[in-house]
């Protein structure tokens, strides 16, 4: 079992809900962050999940994950010690055309309201896969777009700068 993650994160410019084989809404807040090091508790539509994430390598593509599934119930008393800034976002589930990957789509609410992204995870870091016709910009070790980051500074307070 590997705890590495290896994922790249892209801004979506383009339709992809038609191509969607299902979407949740999804909020998550952090419990501790800091150093690049997060421990994340997220409610994904009736499930709860807590997340230990380690700093990202060098290229922001590969890090450390732990995640477990935990009860609804102590997800949401998890959530109320959290740190200002729960992020809410509705996530769409898109298969890519090579049918080996997964893209997920992530429309945010709120104060990161008008920012859409969406992320693959890859087996490893030189994996390759196909970008549909709804994939922009690549953000990949960008850390404005890290979800631990726009709890704090929203894209609301710098979307004018991308």
């Amino acid at each position: 079992m590997s705890f590495i993650e290896v994922e790249r994160k892209f801004l979506v410019i383009g339709e992809f809900k038609h191509l969607a084989v299902s979407s949740t809404h999804i909020a998550q807040g952090y419990v501790a962050s800091g150093n690049g090091r997060t421990v994340r508790v997220r409610i994904r539509g009736d499930k709860g999940y807590l997340t230990i994430k380690g700093p990202s390598n060098k290229a922001g593509l590969a890090r450390f994950e732990w995640e477990k599934e935990i009860p609804l119930a102590e997800a949401e008393a998890l959530m109320k010690i959290c740190e200002p800034g729960i992020i809410e976002k509705t996530r769409w589930l898109v298969p890519s055309t090579d049918g080996c990957h997964t893209w997920e789509v992530d429309v945010f609410e709120g104060e990161n309201e008008g920012l859409v992204m969406a992320e693959i995870e890859l087996e490893s870091e030189d994996d390759t896969f196909e970008k549909p016709h709804f994939i922009g910009k690549e953000v990949t070790g960008d850390r404005r777009f890290y979800n631990s980051h726009m709890r704090r500074y929203p894209f609301r307070m710098w979307k004018d700068d991308i």
